[in-house]
């Protein structure tokens, strides 16, 4: 029996889809986060006579006359792949809105059972509901559900009344409304719309009733005219995030980083023991140095990164991340980017990838193509080992610094949407119309699922593609271009060094020119982790969680002095690391959704440049602010600087050229 999951954004559906699969598909409070269907087949325990059941979870949707392209994922799978029952979410804390898509559903021909999500939330707000007035109206099985609820919750009566309504031969009676898809004109289509909501507005007012008056203003209003403020909004996020980073930085993550490190120093121990003194050293250096010592030197800031996670799902489960989402709207807005915009950069502060993928809501092409463009210059979970190395190196743990860089990122997607803008000469505008999620307590268990699932991901790339680079990186450190090996105090020799010593002349006016840096930058563009296991690689340090580790030819230099640069070189570097091109697979996902080689060219050439420019004014800056004198190869640096923006400038007044001409054909045409 195929079973389709179908209901409104923000329903509770994909966690109801969890509940009944144990599958932990990501669960967001804003549209879109469902963009591809997916499949499960229902837990043992709420199917005790193992029946075929695979369930489906859709995208959300408000309307089977589909507006975003989740929605038409939604209507297609229903019209065409034709489940054997449909399961309806209906958000019970709203049921007007609701039910215009369940009368909907209920006219397609296919059993409908509805599931009442968020029943405990009614109860609290002093609201009831008839259910059995609600089943007669609608005309098929109305089960109260809780989805957060491990028991209690009504899914083993809402899977009962599945399974018998998909095994009656009895065929339901869809409500006679006046169904709006055999309208044959604009004025036949809303007219029938208009009879849906009546008959809509008619069964809320039969079934529901309130003992508070809906016109009271609510907790959850008055928190939300401080915390979505137009002018509190920003602060206080920032201070937010400064938490974030402060407890995962500074206070619980270092807790748990010094024992974690402290198993990858035994485990670096204990596997040079069992090689003892008669290995050959080569094949002693790849394996302890390449691959212990590099991927160690990553998985070290796992705990940070954990704790981290741990943090913002707790955010985006409690409601907050919403009211970030509305907050930012009104500056992208002005930008020509579309509200839904902000949702894939959210999404990207996990993963770049999934964050791409999210912009395919957008309608706008033109907006689509921006946003995928901009979005992965937000922090993803692969930079934040670069953030927390540098920020516990040269800053002290300072939180300001992974703070500074999620706005900074803000800023240069606003700053990016204005100049594309321009150039494509494209200023339609766009709206983004979200309805916030109810504040509620966090769960625990389901952050603490989402953060494991990052750590495992983590785990696996650690695993696979940064091992495999760093021992590639060992062995090009290892050997000269004669297929020697490199002697003790003749690093600059190898092949490593001949290959990224000329890319590092470019880095001179960005502060980091030297091949150890340039090599790890390269590197970072197939995973911005391997930036750290490289560096850790060209260095020969074991883990950077302990700066005062005996590192280089037994020296008590700490990392800092190791490095060779200054704290604001180091600034500069972390900057361009995160502002430039992400990894390789972000850069497909793109090459997806843009639909275009040019605009991919485009979005690649862009993210360089940004990514330069930013890191030389840092630089530059920075070294004038704290010396007195600009930082070396000022000029180099400001002519590639200046043929950058020309650049720019040349495309975006270009741009604002061909935008003029064709407003004035159109005004011929007319």
């Amino acid at each position: 029996m195929r079973i389709a999951l179908a209901g409104n954004p923000n329903s509770g559906k994909t966690t109801l889809f969890n509940a009944i699969t144990g599958k932990i598909e990501h669960v967001g409070n804003w549209p879109g986060v469902t963009v591809e269907k997916k499949e499960g087949d229902i837990k043992q325990n709420l199917n005790p006579r193992n029946e075929n059941l695979v369930v489906v979870d859709l995208p959300g949707a408000y309307s089977m006359s589909p507006f975003t392209s989740e929605e038409a994922i939604t209507k297609d799978f229903v019209q065409n792949e034709k489940p054997d029952v449909i399961i309806n979410i209906v958000d019970a804390t709203n049921l007007s809105r609701s039910l215009f898509f369940t009368t909907q559903l209920l006219e397609l021909g296919i059993p409908v059972v509805v599931a009442l999500n968020k029943s405990d939330l009614t109860e609290r707000k002093g609201t009831i509901i008839n259910i059995p007035a609600l089943s007669d109206a609608l005309k098929c099985p109305v089960i109260q559900t809780i989805a957060t609820k491990s028991d209690h919750n009504g899914l083993p009566e809402l899977i009962s009344a599945v399974i018998a309504v998909g095994k009656s031969d009895k065929k339901q009676i869809a409500p006679h409304i006046g169904n709006a898809a055999k309208a044959s004109s604009k004025e036949e289509f809303e007219k029938a719309d208009k009879k849906r909501y009546a008959f809509v507005n008619e069964i809320v007012a039969e079934v529901e009733r309130r003992k508070v008056s809906s016109d009271k203003q609510t907790l959850q209003d008055k928190v939300d005219r401080i915390v979505a403020n137009k002018w509190l909004g920003i602060p206080i996020f920032a201070i937010i995030i400064y938490l974030v980073f402060s407890i995962s930085q500074s206070w619980v993550g270092p807790w748990f980083a010094d024992t974690f490190v402290g198993w990858i120093d035994l485990l670096y121990e204990g596997v040079a023991s069992l090689l003892g003194e008669n290995v050959n050293p080569v094949l002693g250096t790849l394996l302890l140095d390449g691959i212990i010592g590099g991927v160690g030197a990553v998985i070290g800031f796992l705990p940070l990164i954990m704790v981290l996670f741990f943090c913002l799902a707790l955010l985006e489960d409690c409601g907050y991340m919403a009211r970030v989402a509305v907050i930012m709207d009104r500056f992208f807005r002005k930008v020509g980017l579309s509200g839904r915009s902000i949702i894939p950069m959210i999404v990207s502060t996990g993963c770049g990838i999934p964050g791409v993928m999210a912009t395919r809501t957008i309608k706008n092409e033109r907006q689509r193509r921006t946003t995928a463009m901009l979005t992965t210059f937000m922090p993803c979970g692969a930079k934040l080992p670069i953030i927390a190395l540098f920020a516990g190196v040269f800053f002290g743990d300072n939180s300001w610094v992974g703070t500074s860089m999620y706005f900074l990122g803000i800023i240069v997607i606003i700053l990016g949407a204005l100049i594309i803008r321009q150039i494509t000469g494209d200023f339609s505008r766009s709206y983004f119309i979200m309805e916030l999620p109810e504040y509620r307590f966090p769960s625990l268990k389901r952050a603490a699922l989402s953060m494991l699932m990052r750590a495992k991901a983590f785990i696996i790339k650690a695993g696979t593609i940064i091992l495999v680079c760093n021992a590639a990186v060992q062995i090009l450190q290892t050997f000269n271009w004669q297929f020697e090996v490199v002697a003790e105090d003749a690093a600059g020799t190898s092949i490593l060094a001949g290959i990224a010593t000329p890319l590092a002349l470019v880095f001179i006016p960005l502060g980091f020119g030297l091949w150890q840096f340039a090599a790890a930058a390269v590197t970072g563009f197939i995973a911005k982790e391997n930036v750290v296991g490289t560096l850790a690689v060209c260095f020969g340090i074991t883990n950077f969680i302990d700066t005062e580790e005996l590192t280089l030819v037994g020296s008590s230099a700490d990392v800092s002095s190791v490095f060779g640069i200054t704290a604001v070189a180091a600034l500069s570097y972390l900057v361009f690391n995160l502002f430039t091109p992400p990894c390789f697979a972000a850069i497909g996902a793109m090459n997806s959704e843009l639909e275009s080689k040019k605009w991919l060219g485009g979005a690649v050439a862009f993210q360089l440049s940004m990514g330069y420019v930013l890191a030389f004014f840092v630089y530059q800056i920075g070294t004038l602010a704290t010396t007195g004198a600009l930082g070396q190869g000022f000029v180099g640096g400001l002519i590639a600087v200046a043929v950058i923006i020309g650049t720019v400038v040349y495309l975006m007044r270009k741009g604002s050229r061909n935008a003029q001409i064709s407003v004035e054909r159109q005004a011929v045409q007319l």
